[in-house]
């Protein structure tokens, strides 16, 4: 055997024995990652996020918003309106949102005549449960940090299982690519896991990379803090000390993602361009928003005490239209009726415009060919997932042992990975501290202490 094959050898084994370990790590968040993912695609497809999706007889004109606020502060007595939802369509559902303490309900109502259809704790559903699950296994920070692991670690998954599954020895992409139907035993479950892997590894890194961005460390702390829209773009215009992310409710994302962390403008002052004329009031502001051409609905967020602003928003992010190129968040001023801030998906920066992009595909918000697509994806990640299990299962040693794939000698195995761990620290810190955490366990644990070291060989 030459030096070159012997070598390639060893690099498989160990691309073997680290996606091994990134699997065992992975597969669960992954499985629970594609399962929430695809309850919650669903569950907007059919019904909405808040039941938005529930449709009316097309009435001749829409009563005034303040009539339509009234009458969801009298369903919730005592409460205090904080958002109105406009219909997606002619034939859909208005909403008001409103409080009473800490707690927010969402009303639905006929548009045209004003009937309550239904009221619900606000962002307290199905979908949000899931979207919690997803985002922090309902732990919280502890949470989101497994998942961030998981999803660094996810990347590694993703590399090796193509270096894995690449045609070699002769045999061809079409091999590769397509499941082996008249393989036996082992050989048909590698064949199934290698296919599906190959087929769904693009996508995946998209999924993965756009779920990060969300991330609190390196979504929260790097991409997103440097992706933010920078306030001082608003001309003299006084700021908040509360950002976009207050107008959020719960774990739900309601606010364009590049916003998050941008300060809020305040009103009180003389700031601004001209908008709103006469009496500035949610009727007068609903109008205004009538006539900057939104595809599909608009939400309305009322002032939040005495310097709060009203603020338009139409984003992908909220679900409220299908072209992330048509966000637009706009703040106006209480008294004045002056906008004091016009935030366009043109402001965005380059990567802001393309997280606006992969969030809406991320959620299958682009259309039915994304749906079916997500659909495809998630029922992929599962197989994938559950075909990766089998064969552990089916070349585990006999007895109680996990079977980690033996790690090749004579290799500049420690040295190449710290040059890859230093490397990917720098794009990916979690990974980063993953991938040392795998070095350490694999090279001073397992390898030194003769219990564990006969569980993995």
């Amino acid at each position: 055997m030459s030096t070159e094959t012997t070598s390639r050898n060893r690099l498989y084994l160990a691309a073997w024995r680290w996606h091994f370990y990134a699997g065992l790590y992975t597969i669960p968040f992954l499985v629970m990652l594609a399962a929430t993912g695809l309850a919650m695609l669903w569950i907007a497809v059919i019904s909405g996020v808040s039941d938005e999706r529930m449709t009316i007889p097309r009435g001749d004109q829409p009563l005034l918003v303040s009539g339509l606020v009234a009458t969801a502060e009298a369903t919730v007595p005592g409460s205090t309106a904080t958002q109105y939802i406009a219909p997606l369509s002619p034939d859909h559902v208005a909403t008001v949102v409103v409080a009473q303490g800490d707690a927010s309900t969402g009303v639905t109502l006929n548009p045209y005549t004003g009937e309550v259809l239904s009221s619900f704790l606000w962002r307290a559903g199905w979908y949000d449960l899931m979207n919690d699950i997803h985002g922090t296994l309902l732990i919280g920070d502890t949470g989101d940090w497994l998942i961030e692991a998981a999803a660094s670690l996810g990347l590694l998954l993703t590399i090796t299982g193509i270096y894995l599954h690449w045609p070699r020895n002769g045999a061809g992409w079409g091999k590769s690519l397509t499941l082996q139907t008249a393989a036996k035993g082992r050989a048909f479950w590698k064949s199934l896991h290698g296919a599906v892997g190959l087929w769904i590894s693009l996508l995946l890194v998209v999924f993965l990379i756009s779920g990060l961005s969300w991330a609190g460390l390196w979504g929260e702390r790097f991409v997103q803090a440097w992706s933010t829209f920078p306030a001082d773009k608003w001309d003299a215009v006084p700021l908040s000390d509360a950002t976009h992310a207050s107008m959020n409710h719960g774990a739900a994302k309601e606010v364009p993602w590049t916003l998050e962390q941008t300060p809020l403008p305040e009103s009180g002052s003389l700031a601004g361009t001209a908008a709103v004329t006469g009496p500035v009031t949610i009727d007068s502001v609903a109008d205004f928003a009538g006539t900057l051409g939104f595809d599909r609905r608009y939400q309305l967020n009322l002032p939040n005490g005495d310097t709060g602003v009203w603020t338009i928003s139409h984003d992908s992010m909220s679900n409220d239209g299908p072209n992330p190129a048509a966000d637009r968040t706009i703040h106006i001023d209480q008294y004045t009726g002056n906008v004091l801030a016009d935030v366009r998906y043109a402001d965005y920066s380059a990567y802001a415009k393309a997280m606006a992009w992969g969030i809406a595909f991320h959620e299958g918000d682009l259309g039915l060919w994304n749906v079916a697509l997500n659909t495809a994806f998630c029922l992929g990640v599962i197989l994938m997932a559950v075909s990766g299990l089998v064969l552990w299962w089916k070349r585990r040693p006999a007895g109680n042992r996990l079977g980690a794939p033996p790690r090749p000698a004579d290799i500049p195995y420690a040295k190449g990975a710290l040059l890859i761990t230093l490397a990917l620290s720098l794009a990916f810190p979690m990974l980063g501290l993953t991938l040392l955490a795998v070095i350490v366990l694999d090279l001073v644990i397992l390898s030194t202490i003769p219990p564990l070291k006969r569980l993995v060989s």
